[in-house]
């Protein structure tokens, strides 16, 4: 029986039933509004995020879990022998990773493995869902950790933001660029680039994000590992199934996988917000 135990964090998106199925762990981060801390999708959903944002009129903070609580959630699986693989979200995002590193470092070497994913969201997921089929595969944890961290750079994960409400409210714009991009009705595209969000394109109107979003898979369409693609949303799921039917029929693309950002995801980028996650070959 193969003994990896597989472990993630709450920014990788994947769904409850996903999670269940493959037996993977979530060690979930923090949302806070005024020293009242949350524990991702745990204490909190995205829609109850969206309410208490509406009443307060603020931006929660978001933090990442303590060495303490990985050290919590690996200890039991270890003492039962398990060796584990957690893969986290990127290390130039958050301090996420870091602090599993440091819990790593008190059991023997090899029984707990943390990989980078330099990735967000179901960037994170994608790798997470690799990993599960190395470990049906039969390989070990080291195996599993050496064969993801070659897929890392791999990763693509596109975003669009469909408000600027919550870029403003997080101080990631000014005022006048909220102003003047809800008017004209611009939204922004960032991408995954070396584990930092970079901002790519900018399109006007919503139908033209994504044209854009499509036209940027499209160039990477014979590369694209056909195992799985996936399209996160929040509160946008017209917009991905759309997207869906487009990779499916237009691109050919086969498993197409749909799912929600949870309450990490959507405190930065706000309702409407839509990613997709793929590896090339």
């Amino acid at each position: 029986m193969n003994n990896v135990k597989l472990f993630t964090d709450s920014t990788c998106d994947l769904s409850t039933e996903m999670l269940t199925e493959n037996d993977i762990s979530v060690i979930p981060l923090y949302i806070t509004f005024n020293e009242l801390s949350y524990k991702d999708s745990i204490d909190m959903n995205t829609a109850e995020l969206y309410s208490k944002v509406d009443a307060l009129g603020i931006l929660p903070k978001t933090a990442a879990p303590t060495p303490s609580d990985f050290l919590n959630a690996f200890k039991p699986f270890v003492d039962a022998g398990k060796d584990i693989v957690y893969i986290g979200l990127s290390s130039q995002l958050s301090s996420t990773v870091q602090n599993a590193l440091l819990a790593a470092r008190e059991f023997p070497k090899g029984k707990v493995n943390v990989i980078d994913s330099l990735n967000l969201s179901t960037g994170v997921g994608i790798l997470v869902m690799k990993a599960v089929d190395f470990k049906r595969e039969g390989l070990s944890a080291k195996e599993i950790t050496e064969r993801i961290s070659e897929i890392v750079p791999k990763g693509r994960t596109f975003f669009t933001i469909d408000t600027y409400e919550y870029l403003y409210k997080g101080g990631r714009c000014s005022a006048m660029q909220g102003l003047v991009g809800s008017m004209l009705q611009i939204k922004p595209i960032t991408k995954l680039v070396d584990g930092n969000i970079v901002l790519y394109d900018k399109q006007r109107g919503r139908k033209k994000v994504l044209a854009s979003l499509l036209q940027e898979i499209n160039k990477d369409l014979e590369r694209i590992d056909p195992s799985r693609v996936f399209i996160v949303n929040s509160f946008a799921k017209e917009d991905a199934i759309y997207l869906e039917q487009e990779l499916k029929n237009k691109l050919n693309l086969g498993n197409v996988v749909i799912t929600d950002a949870g309450c990490v995801i959507s405190s930065h980028c706000g309702k409407k917000a839509l990613g997709i996650s793929y590896i090339t070959k």
